[in-house]
């Protein structure tokens, strides 16, 4: 990450708030020459094309080249790439957004619809934890939905095996107004006191321990509102302190950028990024999205995921696919996106260490489980097993 006038400081307050430092950092220029698997770099952000890059990353070289660059982007580039074409199936994509409209159909119905933290009340129709209920819900649909590659390749490169997926569905309705500017969890969530409260190296930890994307399920020309970005924004270290200040308000709404998206495209950036929502001005597009937060194993996801019930609902069809001829990478992305794949934190009286300085994780315990061919039942009792152990 680039250097501000404030990056040896121990603490960080609002007084080290300066537009002209953010000023100097935004208006770098991102070089598509730097990034060389980029096609090409619009409005300064970068964007891949998402079947080059699994050509390109095919080997276990290419593959940590390509991640290598990714990481560089998001953290002293332009903090966002999109990724053109991350499905290649659009069919998948389709049945996810029944699944999607479903749940806000379901929610609606039993008067549980839920508004948006950084919008207007009825702005938008969102449904939290949508990674719990599609899983439950309509499991075929999560496992390829969930096996896709591009997304299992950013996930791993900015955060590393063990991640924790994290989804909500957002839909902007023709006449949603725009979010306000923000920075995302975790210290994006909190007041400016509570986040000056950090010092200044968690200010910097903070965007590394989570990775927000979104996968656009319609086709979001800029009238339908697409997400409004400030490239290298997310360099500015007091940032956490500065996206509530007028001036730095006024200053995003004059220089931010929005780029379109087609229908299975994926947008990855840093958290730390300045964004908000678009203004949707169509007449008829209801913009939807599923948001991905992705969490770091060792840090905190802001959702409650009962991730043992998702394991339960997902297994049938896991050893299914691989009765069928699934990839063994294929399995891998969906329990990487459904179990958890930290041991911790545990009762280690109960759940001790067998083989190595941790138990085995609930991730673990469903891949045995379909290496081995376990029944249903059997993992059922066993998931509960670890629950049970892990409880003080």
């Amino acid at each position: 990450m680039l250097p501000t006038a404030t990056a040896s400081r121990a603490w960080l307050s609002e007084d080290d708030c300066s537009l002209d430092d953010l000023r100097s950092l935004v208006g770098q220029s991102t070089a598509v020459g730097d990034y060389p698997s980029a096609e090409a770099v619009e409005q300064n952000v970068l964007l891949y094309d998402s079947a080059r890059l699994r050509d390109l990353a095919a080997t276990r070289d290419g593959r940590r080249s390509v991640q290598a660059e990714l990481v560089r982007a998001l953290l002293d580039g332009p903090g966002i790439v999109v990724l053109q074409r991350a499905f290649t199936d659009g069919d998948i994509v389709d049945r996810a957004t029944a699944a999607f409209q479903a749940l806000i159909d379901e929610e609606r119905a039993a008067g549980t619809a839920r508004g948006d933290h950084f919008a207007q009340p009825g702005a938008n129709d969102r449904v939290w934890n949508a990674l719990e209920k599609m899983a439950v819900r309509s499991p075929e649909v999560f496992a390829d939905y969930y096996a896709n590659d591009m997304l299992a390749l950013i996930a791993d490169a900015w955060l590393g095996p063990g991640y924790q997926v994290t989804s909500q569905i957002n839909v902007v309705n023709p006449g949603g107004a725009a979010q306000s500017v923000h920075r995302d969890y975790h210290l994006g969530f909190l007041s400016q006191d509570q986040a000056a409260a950090y010092p200044a190296h968690v200010h910097r930890l903070s965007p590394v321990l989570t990775l927000q994307g979104a996968v656009a399920h319609c086709d979001m020309p800029v009238e339908s509102g697409p997400t409004l970005y400030l490239p290298h924004s997310q360099k500015y270290e007091p940032g956490y302190l500065a996206w509530r200040r007028h001036e730095f308000i006024d200053y995003f709404e004059r220089h931010h950028i929005q780029l379109p998206l087609a229908k299975a495209d994926a947008v990855f950036f840093n958290p730390a990024l300045f964004h908000a929502a678009g203004h949707n001005r169509s007449a008829d597009i209801r913009r939807m999205a599923n948001l991905l937060q992705i969490n770091s194993a060792f840090g905190r996801a802001m959702e409650t995921v009962d991730r043992e019930a998702m394991a339960n609902a997902l297994f049938p069809v896991l050893l299914r696919r691989k009765a069928e001829g699934a990839s063994e990478e294929w399995l891998r992305r969906v329990v990487a996106a459904s179990a958890e794949g930290y041991p911790f934190p545990t009762n280690l009286d109960l759940d001790p260490p067998v083989d190595g300085l941790a138990p085995p994780s609930q991730a673990d315990t469903v891949w045995q489980a379909l290496n081995e061919g376990w029944s249903p039942d059997r993992l059922r009792q066993e998931l509960q097993a670890g629950t049970e152990r892990r409880q003080s």
